[in-house]
């Protein structure tokens, strides 16, 4: 039998520990297998090395929860200790499958790269902390960049997981939009949600959520944070401008991994307004430690159709690229009248020398 203790700092006891030890004793309950005694501010925990390490991760975690809100319920323990028996589970079956698996979703089904580009999109994630993912829709660039959030969260490499986009409307006005700060930008953040239902259980999702350990959040909320230990991705980032995108790499922390996604083929920007992707991917080209990863049509992992539907669309532009290269350019003549003066605008009206005749003031005549 091994033996740990852990000393409490900066906690109150009774709030911690509960009314007779309370929350310890409940604690105990769900590990019969071993102890754990309270003595003061030190709580010593006996048993096999496994469980004395879920036990030390869930303490770990209700040390920071109250330092969050500053009290342990009976609900909180229930919570972590649910969390500790998933994960125990999805790290057992994980040791056991082929490495090629992201993450297990919420029902048992494996998730993993179903494409070349996609397995080097992975890879890029894992051998750089800053990646960029460029591609058409469907193609898998959120769903793969959630899934290796997730995987990071569950494996403890992070501590959080951020996840933002820009609140861009995709070529319509959908006008005042009711209900609260969150009703109103969740309709654009659906698909990031989605991903995350797939892949963990609705009340772990819930209770990750509502502890800040998976924040969901517009990009303008982004500014004037530092983003240390957490899994950071910026969805559809060809709707950012180019201040927005700088501010937002410009919040990395030392110990943050970030993506960004985005699809040169769909910016839904004002016409006259430039895309901070496009300018980023110029900038950021040669700089070492960054990854780039470009999918394609072969990458389309939605129906059938859709793949022709890029391909259409592929082809259509490279018609109008084409047209525009060979339209021939207009020659500037400047008007005679304006010879002498290079500086005015070709359809300026030319000066009077005073040679022009004046306007007749009929009223004089008379």
């Amino acid at each position: 039998m091994v033996e740990k203790i852990i000393t409490l700092e900066n906690v109150s006891l009774v709030d911690f520990l509960g009314p007779d030890n309370q929350n310890i004793r409940q604690l105990a309950a769900a590990f019969p297998g071993s102890k754990i005694i309270s003595r003061g501010n030190e709580i010593k925990i006996q048993g096999q090395t496994p469980v004395i390490a879920r036990i030390n991760e869930i303490l770990s975690s209700l040390i920071e929860h109250y330092h969050q809100y500053g009290q342990i319920t009976d609900k909180v323990i229930n919570e972590y200790v649910s969390a500790a028996d998933d994960e125990q589970q999805e790290r057992i079956i994980a040791t056991s499958s082929p490495a090629d698996v992201i993450v297990f979703g919420a029902k048992g089904g494996v998730i993993k790269a179903k494409t070349p580009n996609q397995q080097r999109l992975v890879d890029s994630v894992l051998k750089n902390d800053l990646t960029f993912a460029l591609g058409p829709a469907g193609t898998g660039k959120t769903y793969i960049s959630v899934a290796l959030a997730v995987r990071a969260l569950k494996n403890k490499e992070v501590k959080k997981i951020i996840i933002s986009r820009p609140v861009v409307e995709a070529g319509e006005s959908l006008g005042f939009l009711p209900g609260d700060m969150k009703e109103k930008v969740d309709p654009y953040l659906r698909p990031i949600y989605d991903a995350l239902e797939d892949m963990i259980p609705a009340e772990k999702l819930k209770f990750y959520q509502d502890n800040k350990i998976i924040e969901i959040a517009p990009l303008a909320y982004m500014r004037g944070r530092t983003l240390n230990n957490a899994f950071v991705l910026l969805d559809e980032a060809q709707n950012t401008t180019p201040s927005q995108l700088k501010m937002f790499l410009t919040r990395m922390g030392p110990s943050a991994k970030v993506m960004v996604n985005g699809d040169r083929s769909q910016i839904d920007l004002p016409t006259k307004q430039k895309s901070g992707l496009l300018q980023a991917l110029d900038i950021l080209k040669d700089v070492r430690g960054i990854g780039f990863v470009e999918m394609s049509a072969e990458d389309v992992v939605r129906h059938r159709l859709v793949k022709e539907i890029v391909y259409a669309y592929d082809r259509f532009d490279a018609t109008q690229q084409k047209e525009q290269a060979n339209r021939p350019v207009r020659e500037y003549r400047p008007r005679p009248d304006n010879n002498d003066r290079p500086d005015r605008h070709p359809d300026a009206r030319p000066e009077n020398d005073g040679t022009a005749s004046l306007p007749v003031n009929h009223e004089q005549q008379l």
